[in-house]
């Protein structure tokens, strides 16, 4: 990919630990999901990189990430749960960068904007 660097260790770590036996759509977006599922912990705080047209989180806004969303709302791209203001939300998590969480959590996120950032798609 143009002008995005190649992290060879993160790529064979998604490739070998997180899509490893995922060979369509609905499989990928799965190993994905149960990964992210099984790697994060809730709650945690988040501040929002960049402001998506689904979202209503403006760059800068900081929210408390509850849960992932069901996994039927996963389907095309990852969502989680989370308040703000009073509100409960949900968010891509693409969108999101992690305050101050385990390295578990932070290491799964990245590994996940990794994918995004490199043009890949479930």
């Amino acid at each position: 990919m143009v002008g995005k660097k190649i992290e060879a260790k993160r790529e064979a770590r998604i490739i070998e630990e997180i899509i490893v036996d995922a060979h369509t759509d609905e499989e990928r977006a799965m190993s994905w999901y149960y990964h992210l599922e099984s790697e994060m912990r809730f709650p945690f705080q988040a501040k929002c990189m960049k402001q998506w047209p689904i979202s209503p989180l403006r760059k800068g806004e900081t929210i408390q990430i509850t849960a992932l969303a069901p996994a039927e709302h996963c389907a095309d791209q990852i969502l989680v749960l989370g308040r703000q203001a009073g509100r409960s939300l949900g968010v891509p998590l693409a969108q999101l960068r992690p305050i101050d969480t385990d390295k578990a959590t932070a290491e799964a996120i990245a590994d996940w904007h990794y994918w995004t950032a490199h043009e890949n798609q479930f």
